[in-house]
């Protein structure tokens, strides 16, 4: 009797989604101490009294880089460093907000601007990643499918899903190091420019630890998930 690849589509194909499971309560939990620190800190003005933008902008201009713009967005943690068009984007809830937690994440994202000038090499590591793992991500469920639906056949297919859907994983992984570093050099800026004082800068270390949580998360789930694809394809036989 044909039961599929690996686990088959018995009960041990579906004790696999126990893994896609565990990998949302990771997530939710993660994001959801995020969104709480954040909050809380929110609420914490910082003695200097400069807002998110102005802190960003004192910081590139302390680490000598006068070519980076610092915009504004709309959205909720929306922040981010775009290296193509050297563009620091801030958030409706951090680029007019003068909170430790505004504050914070203004300066992760300088954090960012800072590693690109200083050829910071994971930062290059990962830009030069994403091209390919755009094409991977798009492709491996399409591959996948077609190799299930193959049977046998397709299991060489299933095992090139499962391979691109592994860049992905690959991306993570090299995007925890970037995160993490950013966090250390915008604490590191935030003292050395005295924008924050020595308890400010712990309320902001919490934020900022809270925020690298959640990138470990997606870590973690996008391995499980890689974890389930090899239990159920990737044995490439069938089983009677």
């Amino acid at each position: 009797m044909y039961y599929g690849y690996g686990y088959g589509y018995g009960y041990g194909y579906y004790a696999t989604y126990l893994l896609i499971i565990i990998g949302a309560v990771i997530c939710l939990a993660a994001s959801g101490r995020m969104n709480r620190t954040f909050r809380r800190y929110s609420r914490v003005r910082s003695m200097s009294g400069l807002t998110g933008a102005q802190a960003a902008e004192r910081i590139l201009r302390n680490a000598g880089i006068q070519d980076v713009q610092v915009i504004r967005i709309k959205g909720n943690l929306t922040d981010h460093y775009n290296p193509k068009d050297k563009t620091l984007a801030l958030s409706d809830s951090v680029y007019g907000q003068t909170s430790v937690a505004a504050v914070g994440v203004a300066a992760h994202e300088c954090g960012h601007a800072i590693q690109h000038q200083n050829g910071y090499v994971p930062l290059r590591v990962r830009g030069s990643m994403v091209p390919v793992v755009n094409i991977g991500s798009k492709l491996a469920w399409p591959i996948l499918i077609v190799g299930i639906f193959l049977g046998g056949a397709g299991s060489i297919l299933c095992q090139v899903g499962i391979f691109m859907f592994s860049l992905a994983v690959l991306f993570q992984l090299v995007t925890l190091p970037v995160e993490f570093n950013a966090s250390n050099r915008a604490l590191a800026a935030l003292e050395r420019t005295g924008i924050l004082g020595n308890t400010e800068l712990r309320d902001t270390r919490k934020v900022l630890r809270a925020a690298a949580m959640t990138y470990v998360a997606s870590a973690a789930a996008v391995i499980l998930q890689l974890i389930r694809l090899i239990l159920i394809y990737g044995g490439g036989g069938r089983r009677r």
